[in-house]
């Protein structure tokens, strides 16, 4: 496959800064609506979205709705729990009938850091390149509610990663936690110029001390408190001008 770069991540999304990809969890399309338009009101051009409370048939026709209503926003989707070997094919059947998605963020790659092989990541990039599916993948990596990786082996995790899909993406222990800074500066020692994602505990607080990452995933700490399904405008702006602050250290 083509190897992203950190650069041509960056450029994609017109920003030197993180890019921030709000992370909706989907109920309808009426509120995922509701979301996306604080989401474009803000100037972000991405989001996220991830069905929690069903299934994939039950998601199909949302995602089929937020595309029509949405043509022009950069759109990833999360099946709960579905590797890239069950959802390469679904989106490549989306795309055959016009339905574009953008990315694919599947919580395990199915990435084996201890093994010789990597036999499920290799069956995933199979599947991918069969299929022909152009999207972008987002692989969970040493992620939350997984397998668990021994912190010795987090360099190792994130190099291997690196060879199957295009943002390497990691979280904290649980959803809302902020991760380990040294686990992240670990990733990027591995991935020194390849897209890394943080996808758990980034608030307008915090962001700051992951200016490694290349892109928070966030749902937790832009939403309202205590609600698991709204976004709140006033915390998303704080965390959008923090990434702001960011991209002018690098520029």
């Amino acid at each position: 496959m083509d190897v992203m770069q950190r650069t041509e991540f960056h450029n994609k999304f017109e920003t030197s800064g993180p890019v921030i990809l709000p992370v909706i969890h989907v109920l309808t399309a009426t509120q995922t609506a509701s979301n996306i338009d604080h989401i474009v009101e803000m100037g972000l051009t991405g989001s996220f979205l991830i069905n929690h409370d069903f299934g994939i048939d039950s998601f199909l026709p949302i995602i089929d709705s937020i595309r029509t209503r949405y043509p022009d926003l950069w759109i990833g989707l999360n099946f709960l729990a579905v590797t890239g070997l069950k959802a390469f094919p679904i989106l490549a059947e989306l795309a055959a009938r016009g339905i574009k998605i953008d990315a694919y963020w599947a919580d395990d790659a199915r990435i084996e850091e201890s093994a010789d092989s990597q036999n499920e990541a290799d069956q995933i990039a199979s599947t991918r390149m069969a299929c022909g599916w152009d999207g972008l993948y987002f692989g969970g990596t040493a992620f939350k509610k997984q397998r668990p990786v021994d912190p010795e082996n987090y360099v190792q995790a994130a190099r291997i990663a690196g060879n199957f899909m295009d943002v390497v993406t990691t979280s904290g222990i649980a959803t809302g936690k902020a991760a380990d800074l040294k686990k992240l500066s670990d990733f990027r020692a591995a991935l020194p110029d390849r897209p890394i994602a943080l996808a758990s505990g980034i608030t307008a607080d915090n962001a700051m001390h992951y200016d490694m990452v290349d892109c928070f995933m966030v749902a937790t700490g832009i939403n309202h408190e205590n609600d698991f399904y709204q976004i709140d405008p006033v915390r998303l702006s704080r965390l959008i001008e923090v990434s702001h602050k960011m991209g002018k250290r690098h520029d």
